[in-house]
């Protein structure tokens, strides 16, 4: 029965290390309230001169956040935009290994651990995923949001679609951008406990668009978050 055990958790380890391995591979290493507050201090899109260099280790994400029922990736729907379909073509051509289907499939674990990161406060994981721009926004809310003292509890019930609605090569660097619909939860506590901003017992449809960005003449396969945005 033991060595089964340990079988079994031998097993386990090694599912999880491809999983994280084809996540890296794919979009890079590890890498709100429902209002427009949620990602404040937007910064505009920038061109990125390097990729960020990311460190090897991988930190769990432990606590505040929690994710539930998150519904497994389902294939990308094939892209109808024939501007979207050039501009997927343009950066394959400078990056022959890029997939517009696998890209949309990692970015979905990135919008995952970016927003589970943003509502713990969770600086150190959410800087190599970000242009520093980027990360200046975020990490600003976080400080605003501590000296208040209050906390974001954020539950990422599915993600219900992810799709590439921009792609294009600006010089030698990629950028594409993945338009997230997603059920969230999302409520500020103040220390108290008291609830200050959301509701616990309402599911918010909430779409955001992300856009992404990579030098392509970087062996680094690492794309970085430049820019957020809410549709209207």
């Amino acid at each position: 029965m033991g060595d089964m055990a340990f079988m079994d958790i031998l097993l386990f380890a090694a599912v999880a290390a491809f999983l994280i391995l084809r996540l890296r591979s794919i979009l890079g290493r590890r890498t709100g309230a429902e209002d427009g507050e949620r990602w404040r201090s937007r910064p505009p899109e920038r061109t990125i001169e390097r990729a960020e260099q990311v460190p090897d280790n991988v930190t769990p994400f432990p606590g505040a956040a929690k994710t539930v029922d998150v519904a497994p990736a389902e294939a990308a729907a094939p892209v109808g935009d024939p501007v979207v379909r050039k501009g997927i073509e343009q950066i394959r051509r400078a990056d022959p290994s890029f997939s517009g289907d696998g890209f949309v499939q990692g970015a979905r674990g990135a919008f995952e651990m970016i927003v589970q990161a943003f509502a713990q406060g969770d600086t150190a994981t959410l800087k190599p995923l970000l242009a520093p721009e980027v990360y200046e926004g975020f990490a600003g809310a976080i400080k605003e949001r501590l000296a208040a003292k209050q906390t974001l509890e954020t539950t990422l019930v599915v993600i219900l679609s992810a799709e590439i609605v921009d792609a294009r090569m600006d010089g030698r660097t990629a950028y594409v951008t993945v338009k997230f619909v997603s059920e969230q939860v999302n409520v500020t506590r103040d220390a108290d406990g008291n609830v200050v901003d959301g509701d616990a017992a309402k599911v918010a449809k909430l779409t955001d668009q992300w856009t992404f960005a990579r030098d392509t003449r970087n062996r680094d396969p690492n794309w970085a978050l430049v820019r957020t945005e809410e549709p209207a």
